[in-house]
C-alpha cells in the first residue's frame, strides 16, 4: 500500500482536486455576498429620499464606475502576478468597508466615499474570480466546464440579488437604511471565503514582469488579436447595456406609478429570470454558434432597450423580462469566447480590459443619460441608449464576421 505522502504523485492530484472543487463553492459564497444586495430595489427612492435627482445618482455611479476604470487592467494585472487569492481578498475587505461607509452615509460627499471604496473593491474582484474559477477548473483538466459553472455562478449572482429583493423591501418598509446595515454583515461573510481560497499552480507564477506588461496585454488583446478584439468589444457594449438598464428599471417602476412594495417582487422576479437562462446557458452555447448568438444578443438586449423606450404599462414589464432573461445567457457564453482565446498568465488582466471598457463607457453615457432623463423623458433616453448600444454590438458582430468568413488559423489570431 502506498503512503499518503506529499511527494506522491496521486495523492497530490487527489488533493489538487478537492482544493479546485473546494475553490468552486468558495466562489459561489463570494458571489452570494457580492449580490445578495438588499439595497437594489430601494436604492433609487433612498437616494431622492436623501435629496439627489437622477443626475446626481447617475454621477455617483459614474464616479463609481471610473474609480473601477482607472484600477481595472492594474489589479487584473496584480491578479495575474501576485495571485487570484490575494487579489480577491482585498476586494472582500474593501466591499465590505464600503458598505460600513454606506450605511453611516447621508449627503453627496459621504455617498461618494463610500461609492469610491466599493469601487476599488468591484476593480479588484472583476476578472480575478472569473480567472480563478477558469484555473481552478484548468488545474484539474475541465476547463471545457467553464461555461457551465460560469453560469451557476452567475445564477447564484442572480437568485441572491432576487432573493435579496423580498428581504431588502421589508426592511425599507421599515427604514430605507436598514438595508444597508443588513448589507454590511452579508459583505463580512466574502472576507473568510476569499481567505480559504486556494491558489491554482497555473496562476501561482509570480512574473518578474514591470506594470509595462499591462500595456503590452492590452495591445495584444485590443490590436494584436482581432478575435479578441471583437469578442470584447462586443461583450463590453452587451455589459453597458446590462449596467445601465440595472439603474433605469426603478425610474420606469416609478413612472408607472407602482406602489413601492412591488418594486422589491419585480426586482425579485427579474432576477430569479437571469438566474434560471443562466443556469442553463451551457446547453444554449452548445446549439447556437458564436455569430447567431452574438446576433441573437444585439437584437434582444440593444434592440430590446429601444422597444422598451416605446413600451408603457404591461408591455413595458414583458419587455424587461425579455431582456434580462437572454442577459442571463449572454453573460456566461461571453465570457467563455473570451476565456477560449486567451492564456493563464495574462488571464485576468484580459477580462478586466472587458470590464474596463464597461465601466469607462458607462461613465461618460450615464450622466448624459440621468441628465436628459431629469430635463426631458424617461423613454426617449431609454431609445438614445438603446440606440448607441445596439450600434456598438452590430460593429463588434461585423468584425467577428470578417474574421470568421477567413480560415480557420486565423481565428486564433
Amino acid at each position: 500500500m502506498k503512503k499518503k505522502s506529499f511527494l506522491n504523485p496521486y495523492f497530490c492530484r487527489k488533493k489538487m482536486k478537492r482544493s479546485a472543487v473546494t475553490n468552486i463553492y468558495l466562489l459561489y459564497l463570494l458571489k452570494f455576498a457580492k449580490w445578495f444586495m438588499l439595497f437594489m430595489p430601494i436604492i433609487v427612492v433612498f437616494f431622492q429620499d436623501n435629496g439627489l435627482e437622477m443626475r446626481h445618482i447617475f454621477i455617483l455611479k459614474a464616479i463609481n464606475a471610473v474609480t473601477v476604470v482607472v484600477l481595472e487592467i492594474p489589479s487584473g494585472y496584480m491578479a495575474d502576478n501576485l495571485g487570484r487569492r490575494k487579489t480577491l481578498i482585498l476586494g472582500a475587505i474593501l466591499n465590505f468597508t464600503g458598505f460600513v461607509a454606506y450605511s453611516m452615509a447621508h449627503g453627496f460627499v459621504m455617498f461618494l466615499i463610500a461609492e469610491l471604496l466599493i469601487g476599488i473593491s468591484m476593480s479588484f474582484i472583476s476578472g480575478a474570480d472569473s480567472a480563478m474559477l477558469y484555473d481552478s477548473l484548468k488545474s484539474i483538466k475541465r476547463s471545457t466546464h467553464y461555461p457551465r459553472f460560469e453560469g451557476r455562478i452567475t445564477a447564484i449572482g442572480n437568485f441572491s440579488e432576487a432573493a435579496a429583493g423580498i428581504l431588502g423591501g421589508f426592511l425599507a418598509g421599515i427604514s430605507l437604511r436598514l438595508p444597508f446595515i443588513a448589507q454590511t454583515g452579508i459583505a463580512l461573510i466574502g472576507i473568510p471565503a476569499a481567505l480559504l481560497l486556494w491558489e491554482p499552480r497555473l496562476s501561482s507564477q509570480i512574473s518578474k514582469t514591470s506594470m509595462r506588461a499591462i500595456f503590452n496585454t492590452m495591445r495584444y488583446t485590443l490590436m494584436e488579436s482581432r478575435i479578441l478584439r471583437a469578442y470584447i468589444l462586443f461583450s463590453a457594449f452587451a455589459g453597458m447595456t446590462t449596467l445601465t438598464l440595472a439603474w433605469f428599471v426603478q425610474p420606469y417602476f416609478k413612472s408607472m406609478d407602482l406602489p413601492l412594495e412591488w418594486f422589491g417582487i419585480l426586482w425579485t422576479a427579474l432576477n430569479l429570470s437571469v438566474g434560471i437562462t443562466a443556469f442553463m446557458a451551457y446547453k444554449v452555447e452548445r446549439h447556437i454558434s458564436p455569430g447567431l448568438m452574438l446576433l441573437g444578443v444585439a437584437l434582444l438586449t440593444g434592440g430590446g432597450f429601444i422597444l422598451l423606450g416605446f413600451s408603457y404599462g404591461l408591455w413595458g414589464i414583458g419587455v424587461l423580462f425579455g431582456i434580462y432573461l437572454v442577459r442571463g445567457i449572454a453573460t456566461p457564453v461571453l465570457k467563455d469566447y473570451i476565456n477560449r482565446h486567451t492564456s493563464s498568465d495574462i488571464r485576468a488582466t484580459v477580462l478586466s480590459v472587458r470590464s474596463f471598457i464597461i465601466r469607462i463607457g458607462f461613465a461618460i453615457i450615464s450622466p448624459l443619460l440621468g441628465w436628459y432623463t431629469d430635463f426631458f423623458s424617461l423613454h426617449n433616453a431609454l431609445k438614445i441608449a438603446g440606440g448607441i448600444f445596439t450600434v456598438g454590438m452590430i460593429v463588434a458582430l461585423i468584425m467577428y464576421w470578417k474574421i470568421s468568413a477567413k480560415p480557420s488559423g486565423s481565428m486564433n489570431q
